[in-house]
């Protein structure tokens, strides 16, 4: 029982590892300092945890865990968490923290999900199933993103028309101003990309480890990373660019044509993505 609740814990570790990356994305992008100090709180917490696991690991088995690759994936993963915590202590260079940790994630499901060093078979099933329904879910989350985020660049478009020809009216006065639009949609595709690489990461991992011999240029896995690649160019458009309005809108309506044959074509096409199996 004490293994079942120890392997419930590791998860809900990665599952606020996961949170505290797409905070300190929102952070990298936006120079959000509330959604900064809130990641570095979260990481904090998964360090406790993460300390917890390792002292009680040592303590059981009487050394210090690197003898493994195993062992040293955990260990990787703690002195990641470690350093970046004293990076945004001490120096404040928050674009480094954010990028150590997106490393120190990958790390850090490599090592809850890998069937390694697991003793029960059943268990070790057990686990990879619930990597890949966490891959799914937070795969269909960013997808939710991007649609709403599609949504509003649509209704921009709309307004962006009425306006343009003087069309004045209810209508008109029913969809919100410009501006609004424009940041709903880059604020959803802020929470899908993050989300977006999270799932593939966890996604890459299960095929590792169920898929010895899958096909890499398999048309979903290209598909998935375009659309990854496409939202990124939106991000880099809008932040590193300063480019708005109409453009930006255009692209990301394109961007979200690929997310829709991406799910519905590519899942076709694809020699493992038939909701999987």
């Amino acid at each position: 029982m004490s293994d079942f609740y120890m392997t419930r814990l590791h998860e809900f570790t990665v599952v606020l590892y996961a949170l505290c990356v797409l905070l300190y994305f929102i952070d990298f992008l936006h120079h959000n300092r509330k959604a900064n100090r809130i990641a570095f709180w979260l990481l904090a917490f998964v360090w406790v945890l993460q300390t917890v696991f390792l002292i009680l690991y040592m303590i059981n088995t009487g050394r210090f865990p690197v003898l493994t690759i195993f062992e040293g994936l955990y260990f990787y993963a703690w002195v990641l968490i470690t350093l970046s915590l004293a990076i945004n202590r001490l120096l404040r260079v928050d674009f480094i923290v954010f990028f150590t940790n997106v490393l120190g994630f990958i790390i850090m499901a490599i090592h809850t999900f890998a069937p390694v060093e697991i003793d029960s078979a059943v268990k070790a099933q057990q686990l990879i199933s619930e990597l890949l329904l966490i891959h799914i879910t937070v795969a269909i989350l960013s997808y939710g993103a991007f649609s709403l985020s599609f949504v509003f660049s649509l209704l921009y478009l709309i307004q962006y028309d009425l306006l343009k020809r003087k069309k004045w009216g209810t209508r008109l006065l029913r969809i919100t101003d410009l501006s609004k639009l424009e940041h709903m949609s880059y604020v959803l595709n802020v929470i899908g990309v993050p989300m977006l690489m999270i799932s593939l990461i966890l996604g890459i991992q299960w095929a590792y480890i169920k898929l010895p011999h899958m096909v890499w240029y398999d048309s979903k896995v290209i598909g998935s990373f375009i659309v990854l690649a496409l939202y990124s160019i939106y991000l880099y458009m809008k932040v590193g660019k300063g480019l708005y309005g109409k453009s930006l809108a255009l692209w990301n309506l394109a961007s979200f044509l690929i997310v829709l044959i991406n799910f519905f074509l590519f899942g076709k096409l694809s020699s493992f993505h038939f909701w999987y199996s």
